[in-house]
C-alpha cells in the first residue's frame, strides 16, 4: 500500500472466504497472495493482492507464489477459470504462467490495470 502510494483498506468481506498464501523468511513475511473461490469477486476463481517483499524480487520468488496459488485453485475448484485484475506492467509476467487479456487497461486505485484470465484446458 505504501509502496505504491495505494492507502485503501485492506480487510473486505472477500477475506473471510479466501485461501491466504503466504511464505515466511525468518518470521517475515515475504510473499502473499490472496486467492479467491468462485463466485466471490468473480464468477471464476480469483488471484489477488499478489505481493513480494522489496528485498526478496528478482529470485523468482513471484513466479513460484503465483504457481503455489495456480496449483491450489486447479485442485480446490478444477472446473474454474482463474482470473485476475493485473497491474498492466506486469502482464508479459503473467502471460508467462498461461493468463490472457481480457480486457482494455483501466485505472484501479490510479494504476493501469488489465483483466486476465487462465483458462481451464
Amino acid at each position: 500500500m505504501l509502496e505504491q502510494d495505494c492507502l485503501y483498506p485492506e480487510c473486505d468481506d472477500k477475506d473471510i472466504y479466501s485461501y491466504h498464501l503466504f511464505g515466511i523468511d525468518e518470521n517475515e513475511v515475504i510473499a502473499y497472495a490472496r486467492l479467491i473461490p468462485p463466485s466471490i469477486a468473480y464468477t471464476q476463481a480469483s488471484i489477488g493482492r499478489v505481493i513480494v517483499a522489496k528485498n526478496h524480487r528478482g529470485n523468482q520468488l513471484g513466479s513460484q507464489l503465483m504457481q503455489r496459488a495456480i496449483d491450489k485453485l486447479e485442485n480446490d475448484y478444477p472446473s474454474a477459470d482463474i482470473k485476475i485484475s493485473a497491474q498492466a506492467h506486469l502482464q508479459t509476467f503473467y502471460q508467462n504462467l498461461g493468463f490472457e487479456i481480457n480486457s482494455e487497461p483501466y485505472l484501479e486505485d490510479n494504476i493501469p490495470h488489465i483483466e486476465m484470465i487462465l483458462r481451464k484446458k
